[in-house]
């Protein structure tokens, strides 16, 4: 993800920027600064930016807070106080302007007296959809519309996929040895990446509202799939487990810690409702959805995520479903991990079903970045 907001050191019109283009660019760069604390923590809000500036002296900061409120917008008000006054607003998405669980954000920037307010992006969401930034126009309020907005478009990639297409934005991590396997044959677990990887992704699940894997995972790794970084275990995403004949034992991590971190299973209509009300009284969420040959229908999982608030997934595997979800082309980010140490010839492929570079030449490359001794890839679908 991209830490600065149009570092050509350009305007939009392509021309050399003035003072003040440039001091709106530093201030929008904070904003989204701020609003990435937020990230996976809002859902099912997107984790919106704002910093209020008056006679160049920044009065006021805000980011949307845990669960999505209060908004960006309203904290960074209640920070400045009557310094809002006569003052600028940046903020990385428009200023809502409906009644949901919280006033519009948009009637508390007119109330505060802000006489400027620089935003990112109009929101998609068909109940703001420009309606924020005219709302603010109507009342002699300057509106500026579209710094940072392709940084905009990244950071709030979650949120505008939800209200655009129905379902979360998909990230795709996969870890690969110097010979391109993902694991050892029979699906056991290998040791690909050492320990500044490990922690670049307790990063990316920290920044996700849930991490996906499937039941083949659970089995052959037990893995607990939550933020192992010294004081960030309330940052673990929710855990989605993929499970089309619900055998997925109690004693995994994944059950036993469910009442720390929530734990959703997906299966199919074939198993028993007894086996389902037994994950149910150990705290686990189940949803049934279709299925085709033992698959389940990844498209009506991603529906039912979002219908859950979910807007940012992270998908950590196994191969198979890496596989599947790349072949259904619902792949929108992949980060690419790769090891120094070989597997051998007997190791698996990451993607069951089809070449890595099958998927690697749906996405463009967006860059490349030495962790340790691994490197991590990213790549985006455009």
């Amino acid at each position: 993800m991209s830490t600065g907001v149009m570092d050509s050191g350009l305007a939009p019109s392509g021309a050399p920027r003035n003072d003040k283009e440039n001091d709106d660019a530093r201030y929008m760069a904070l904003a989204f600064t701020l609003g990435r604390r937020g990230l996976g923590n809002t859902w099912p809000n997107p984790a919106v930016g704002a910093v209020i500036v008056k006679d160049n002296v920044i009065v006021g900061r805000g980011w949307t807070q845990i669960h999505g409120r209060p908004h960006a917008e309203v904290e960074a008000l209640r920070r400045a106080k009557k310094a809002a006054q006569g003052a600028t607003m940046y903020v990385t998405l428009e200023p809502c302007s409906h009644q949901g669980k919280t006033p519009p954000c948009a009637d508390a920037i007119i109330k505060a007296g802000v006489a400027r307010v620089v935003s990112a992006l109009e929101d998609p969401n068909p109940e703001v959809a420009g309606q924020g930034h005219e709302r603010l126009r109507t009342k002699g309020i300057t509106v500026d519309v579209g710094l940072g907005a392709d940084e905009a478009r990244r950071v709030h990639a979650g949120h505008i996929m939800r209200v655009t297409n129905g379902r979360p934005h998909v990230l795709l991590k996969l870890a690969v040895s110097a010979d391109g396997k993902a694991g050892l044959a029979g699906h056991k677990p290998a040791a690909i990446t050492g320990e500044a990887a490990h922690t670049r992704v307790f990063q990316m699940r920290a920044a996700s509202d849930a991490i996906l894997v499937g039941i083949g995972t659970i089995l052959s790794d037990n893995p607990q799939l939550t933020c192992r970084l010294p004081g960030m275990a309330e940052r673990s995403p929710v855990r989605v487990v993929l499970d089309a004949t619900l055998k997925l034992p109690l004693a995994t991590s994944v059950v036993a810690t469910v009442r720390d971190t929530p734990t959703w299973v997906f299966t199919s209509s074939k198993p028993s409702a007894i086996a389902e009300e037994i994950l149910r009284q150990k705290g686990c969420k189940v949803f049934r959805v279709g299925d085709v040959d033992g698959r389940l229908d990844f498209e009506e999982v991603l529906k039912v995520l979002a219908e859950q608030g979910i807007t940012r997934l992270m998908v950590e595997g196994g191969p198979t479903v890496a596989g599947a979800i790349a072949a259904d082309g619902l792949v929108d980010e992949m980060a690419l991990l790769r090891g120094e140490k070989s597997i051998g010839v007997d190791g698996i492929a990451p993607l069951e079903g089809m070449p890595l570079d099958g998927l690697t030449g749906q996405l463009q490359a967006r860059g490349r970045e030495k962790l340790g001794r691994d490197t991590i890839e990213t790549y985006e679908r455009t």
